[in-house]
């Protein structure tokens, strides 16, 4: 990431370094005229030389001068070229910001998604400007800064161009506030209908989901996923355990309605889909249960694709993601995906699925 730099910081630091030259050539200047008259007798050759070498300083001084001027103008130029791509980005509206939550030892994840759902290369690029759609893996840094897991993910980056790097140190426990992090970085930087995080072993139909979002698009405000509400994990030592546990009351008590955490659409506490959930509580925010975004591996998926009811999203709910998905999600591509030509011919200008440009076909079987 960069900062665009003040331009009259830049003006000053020029100027100022324009006096201290000018200062400096002024001494020299007198010294040699002090040279000069404390030496009536000097010979014809020794004042052809200090002749010479006061034509040498004024040139000296005039490049220099010319020098920072045209730096102060290519600066200037720069910045106002940053400024004018700025504005231009920031007009532009978004249907949708997909960040795919991923962890440093995940890269035959990353591999897997791209292999199946994901587009790549410029067509990545011809997403977000044909369909106004953008995607991103999302990940910090690591407590290390500069070690050497951030150095693998940057040359990833160079390789694939795909990332999106958080202001923040990656942790399990510090899920929730990466979560948070990733939203309000979203935000900041791309003006989108829809703002998505999902997790990097699950399988997303990119046109189905549009699509399903779209129905929503007229509405304020809306938390989309596949509601749910489990136990309060009070023990130590089992998976999901909430250390303050105690603030929902007596042990058995429940968390309240949440999305699941493998997909969904911004406290504290440790299971960051809780604390997603728990963030719009007090706000006019309406909960939208959508099972279509929470459906099973094969041969759930399959079926329901089948019937013409395509998911948007599949997992296996015992593995809060695809079981080993780096072996099984092109699989789950292969039978549960939508036709690799639904995502470009789709107009995601339609709010209803009945409508023939709408409707999203299941990818044909080899």
């Amino acid at each position: 990431m960069w900062m665009v730099p003040d331009a009259k910081s830049i003006v000053k630091k020029t100027s100022r370094t324009g006096d201290e030259q000018h200062v400096d050539c002024d001494m020299k200047i007198k010294v040699l005229k002090n040279e000069d008259n404390s030496s009536r007798g000097i010979s014809g050759s020794q004042h052809s030389i200090e002749t010479v070498d006061k034509a040498i300083s004024d040139l000296e001084i005039k490049l220099m001068a010319a020098r920072a001027e045209r730096e102060t103008v290519m600066k200037d130029t720069i910045i106002s070229e940053d400024l004018k791509n700025v504005e231009l980005t920031s007009r532009r509206k978004y249907l949708m910001v997909i960040g795919i939550n991923t962890a440093f030892s995940s890269r035959k994840r990353r591999d897997s998604v791209r292999a199946t759902w994901m587009p790549q290369g410029g067509k990545l690029k011809q997403l977000e400007e044909e369909k106004g759609i953008i995607i991103r893996f999302i990940i910090g840094h690591s407590s290390t800064s500069g070690g050497i897991l951030d150095k693998a993910i940057e040359a990833e980056e160079r390789m694939h161009g795909d990332f999106l790097r958080l202001q923040h140190v990656e942790g399990y426990l510090e899920l929730s506030a990466k979560t948070k992090t990733y939203f309000s970085t979203a935000v900041s930087l791309w003006d989108a209908e829809f703002y998505v995080k999902v997790d990097d072993d699950v399988h997303v139909n990119l046109a189905t989901l549009g699509m399903t979002l779209t129905e929503h698009r007229k509405k304020p405000r809306v938390y989309i996923g596949c509601m749910k509400s489990g136990p309060v994990l009070a023990r130590k030592g089992v998976k999901y355990h909430e250390p303050e546990y105690w603030k929902f009351g007596e042990v058995g008590n429940k968390y309240f309605r949440h999305a699941t955490g493998q997909l969904d659409v911004l406290h504290k506490y440790a299971n960051e889909d809780v604390s997603l959930g728990s963030w719009f509580i007090g706000l006019d925010v309406e909960h939208v249960d959508d099972r279509r975004l929470c459906c099973g591996t094969p041969p759930d998926c399959e079926w329901k694709a089948q019937a013409g009811n395509i998911c948007a999203a599949s997992f296996d709910w015992k593995c809060s993601g695809i079981c080993r998905s780096v072996e099984r999600i092109m699989e789950v591509h292969e039978q549960c995906g939508e036709d690799k030509n639904a995502l470009w011919t789709t107009n995601f200008v339609q709010t209803t699925r009945s409508s023939n440009s709408g409707k999203i076909h299941m990818r044909e079987q080899a």
